[in-house]
Parts: structure tokens; sequence; C-alpha cells
């Protein structure tokens, strides 16, 4: 029993690791993946989350350059993707994509979670219920209908440039809590299906993230897939009234 309890903290945190360690792997090789599948016609798409998919200038294009290489070899760790003609595309781009924008995405996910426990876990409890995917999603449709016909309302008032900006604002801070909270219900769920040992919320929600970040450069579809999701993350907000523990009531305004 000793050996046991000695070792099963090192078995947790290497279970752990290597499933963030594998979904990180993965995470690059969709966004390598996304920037060489860069078609004239459906770039745009590719690029909205990876970021552009050539590093630098091109040393020909620039006089003199030739003085400030430091090594030529880290040039050729590239390769021309056949459905981009314009130029290298290289591994580091999809690395950078995993340090910059799924670091960032990773820091305002726990953050979240930091500063709002107990509302992420009740929002995640609705969530995880009966028909609650479904029904966040239904809420952030609707929310977000609401939303754009407000935009519209508002343009005919004096008052539009001023509300415009605090009404995104808003819309986008609910959309980030509700993101956050299904990056952490996507850990959960990752933990129970792949049978995990139990680990700190933060870690479960690492892991979620990450798997937001592997959904979000799935070439072409990885766009729609991270837009599908923050309007989740918008209604299971506006339906948890952020994440509070009674919900929509009237209760309160009884005493």
């Amino acid at each position: 029993m000793k050996d046991e309890q000695q070792t099963s903290p090192k078995a947790r945190r290497l279970a752990w690791s290597i499933v963030i360690g594998v979904l990180a792997i993965l995470g690059v090789l969709l966004a390598l993946a996304n920037m060489s599948l860069n078609t004239p016609l459906l770039g745009p798409f590719s690029k909205a989350v990876v970021g552009p998919s050539i590093i630098g200038v091109r040393a020909d294009k620039v006089p003199m350059s030739a003085r400030f290489e430091g090594d030529k070899r880290v040039q050729t760790f590239n390769f021309t993707s056949p459905f981009q003609p314009i130029g290298p595309v290289s591994p580091l781009q999809a690395l950078r994509a995993l340090l910059s924008n799924g670091a960032g995405l990773i820091f305002i996910a726990l953050a979240v979670l930091v500063v709002f426990p107990s509302r992420a876990r009740s929002a995640v409890s609705h969530l995880e219920s009966r028909n609650g995917p479904a029904i966040a999603l239904a809420a952030g449709v609707a929310t977000l209908l609401l939303t754009m016909a407000a935009l519209l309302l508002l343009r005919f008032t004096l008052v539009y440039l001023v509300l415009i900006p605090v009404l995104l604002a808003f819309a986008v801070a609910i959309a980030i809590f509700g993101l956050a909270c299904i990056a952490l219900a996507l850990g959960r769920q990752l933990e129970r299906r792949l049978k995990l040992p139990r680990a700190h919320p933060l870690l479960i929600s690492l892991a979620g993230t990450l798997m937001v970040f592997d959904l979000a450069v799935i070439p072409y579809a990885g766009v729609f897939a991270l837009a599908a999701l923050g309007v989740a993350g918008l209604g299971l907000a506006v339906v948890t009234r952020f994440g509070s523990e009674t919900g929509w009531s009237f209760a309160d305004l009884r005493w």
C-alpha cells in the first residue's frame, strides 16, 4: 500500500504530462497543415487563427541582407506547399502559433477560472447536465441575433458611437467567460473518457484549452469550430447568468 501511495503522484503527473504533450504536438501539426493547405479561395480562413504562413522577408528581396544572416541552415528548415506557390512554409511558424495564440488562449482561460472559481463551477455543472450543450448553443445564437439587432437599432441614435464599443466589449467578455468554462468541461470529459487520475482543476482546464486550440486550427473548419464554441460560451454565460447558482429568477426582488 505504501508503494502505491508513493508512486501514485508520479503516475498522475506522468499521465497528465503525456496527455498535454500529445495535445500540444497535435496542435502544432494541425497548425502546420492549416498553413500548408492555404488555397487562394480559402486562404483567409486558414490565416484566421495561425496567422501568416511565411516568416520574414526573402533575402533576395532585401538589399545587403546577406551580411545579417547568421545561419543558412535555418532558412532551409521549411518546405513549399503545393497549394501555396507564393513562398515556403516553415514548421517554426506552426510552433509560433501555439506559443502565441495558444498560450494567450490558455492564459485567458486560466485567469477566468482563478478570478471566478465558484461561477465557473456553476456554469460547468449546468453545461454537463442533460441537453446542456444544446441549450447553451441555442441561447448563444439567440443572444447573438439580439445583439446584432441592438447594434442595428443603435445606428439610428445619437449615442451609437459611444454604446457600440461598450456593447461589443461586454459581449466578448461574456463569451470569453463561457469559453473558459467550456474548456474546463472538455478537460473534465477527457479525464473521464481516458480514466485519468484526478488532478488540479487548472491542469484539467489547461488540457481542455489545448483541445479548443486544436479544434481552432483544423484546416478550414477550425475557424467555424471556434466560432461555434464562442457562441456556445456566450449562450452558457447568458443562461447561467454569468455562472450564478440561482440562474435567472425574480426571487432576489422579493424581500
